[in-house]
């Protein structure tokens, strides 16, 4: 039976991948049309709006790493402020003499105030490392994404092609049952056979005839969902051209897990995550350190005796530090929380090597397993297409019957499907290789 592709399974997702290049004359057609594999993908991801948001995220956190920066830099103010005060303290020394004013009415203060702090033990430095570790998750998260939808878009290219080829192999199965029909029509009128022979085989055509119209409408719903990522909805047929075929690789196990747990983007964003939860513990730890700081303070006030309404410079200088006694054991409460996150990070990476090991090697036995399904499926095209020959010259010499004929076409029929399964199996397992080894199929 012709294995129809769902999209519910996660390995069925990536045995829709298939690859492209050069093969034997005899593993399969050519299906050419406009679109390329590197084309839709490319489009895919430029207009995909899950990539922008993501993009948004990460130039927030780029920013927010900026704005750390600050903090390494004096703070400089600039303030102006008018007061009026009514009444004011007045005294008279005699009751002859003129009231003595303490304030003015009118108060004028204009400064410009430069703070900076000196010693901080590290608090900045980790304020600055966090933000910058968020921001590294940020790009891996976008790497992540971009290489799903790499791979979405690689499995509705080529479930197209896989799909078109089923059709092809089916029309091939009708065009012969219709030449078989009419064989048996001609020895109707020529009395050798019954008509019994031709119903038959009509049977056969409209039981064939079936199977492509679920595999037409399986075409139909591979374009509309590569236009959706393609986000053309107005695209009808999407146009695309490629390779279907089979293209054997070897397959080096120890090489692939090396450089799966150097690549692959999960385990870098399971590392992200145990950097950022050490460097939150480091900046908790430090954030109930004494704070070190100089503070200066310029410009010009009125309310200076003798003469309360001139204006005149005045400056200020202040050293200040700050030393944290007790918030509540607020402080530790956090370093164990901090410290949780961190064996909870460790925890993840290591499931997640486990989980990539496991993924290398099940993809290494299946295209093993899928290249031995290739070679069997041509000898059973072979033998199939021997058998069908010594059916048709039997009842063409009236030694066979027609049931014989026709089961020697149904059985050529499925050796055809089983070779395009197993290159379709064996891609597979190509493309799973690529994806749990981390190899990126589009351009970065």
């Amino acid at each position: 039976m012709l294995f129809r592709p769902t999209y519910t399974a996660p390995l069925l997702a990536l045995g829709l991948l298939l690859t492209a290049g050069a093969a034997r004359a005899q593993q399969g057609p050519v299906i050419s049309d406009s679109l390329s594999l590197d084309g839709t993908i490319r489009s895919v991801l430029d207009a995909n709006p899950a990539i922008t948001t993501l993009e948004e995220e990460l130039n927030a956190a780029t920013s927010r790493v900026t704005q750390t920066q600050g903090s390494f830099l004096p703070q400089v103010t600039g303030t102006a402020t008018y007061t009026r005060i009514d009444p004011v303290v007045k005294l008279q020394l005699a009751p002859e003499s003129p009231a003595f004013q303490l304030a003015p009415n009118n108060n004028y203060d204009v400064h410009i105030t430069a703070q900076y702090g000196l010693v901080d033990f590290g608090k900045r430095a980790a304020t600055y490392n966090l933000a910058e570790s968020r921001r590294a998750t940020a790009a891996d998260q976008i790497a992540v994404t971009r290489r799903d939808l790499a791979y979405s878009a690689a499995q509705s290219y080529y479930n197209i092609l896989f799909v078109r080829e089923s059709i092809r192999v089916q029309d091939a199965q009708i065009a012969s049952l219709q030449r078989h029909q009419n064989d048996m029509q001609k020895r109707v009128e020529a009395g050798v056979s019954t008509s019994f022979d031709v119903t038959t085989t009509q049977v056969r055509i409209t039981q064939a005839r079936n199977t492509r119209i679920d595999l037409v409408n399986q075409l139909q719903n591979q374009q509309v969902q590569l236009a959706r990522l393609l986000h053309k909805p107005d695209y009808a047929n999407v146009p695309v051209r490629g390779r279907f075929e089979y293209q054997p690789q070897p397959v080096d196990v120890s090489g692939a897990l090396a450089q799966a747990l150097a690549n692959r983007p999960e385990i870098k964003l399971a590392r992200d995550a145990e950097q950022t939860a050490n460097l939150n513990l480091r900046l908790i730890e430090r954030s109930n350190m004494p704070l070190l700081g100089v503070g200066a303070q310029v410009g010009g006030k009125n309310g200076y005796q003798p003469n309360l309404d001139k204006f005149r410079p005045n400056s200020v200088g202040v050293v200040q530090l700050s030393v944290p006694i007790y918030d509540g054991n607020k402080n530790k409460n956090q370093r164990v929380e901090a410290a949780a996150n961190i064996r909870g990070a460790q925890a993840r990476i290591q499931d997640t090597e486990e989980q990539i090991r496991a993924d290398v090697r099940q993809a290494a036995n299946n295209l093993n397993s899928n290249a031995e399904r290739y070679d069997n499926s041509l000898q059973q095209i072979a033998q199939a297409t021997d058998a069908l020959n010594r059916a048709q010259g039997r009842y063409r010499y009236g030694v066979g019957n027609n049931l014989d004929v026709l089961d020697a076409e149904t059985q050529l029929l499925q050796a055809r499907l089983a070779r395009l399964q197993a290159i379709y199996n064996y891609t597979l397992g190509q493309y799973q290789l690529k994806r749990a080894t981390g190899e990126a199929i589009w351009d970065k």
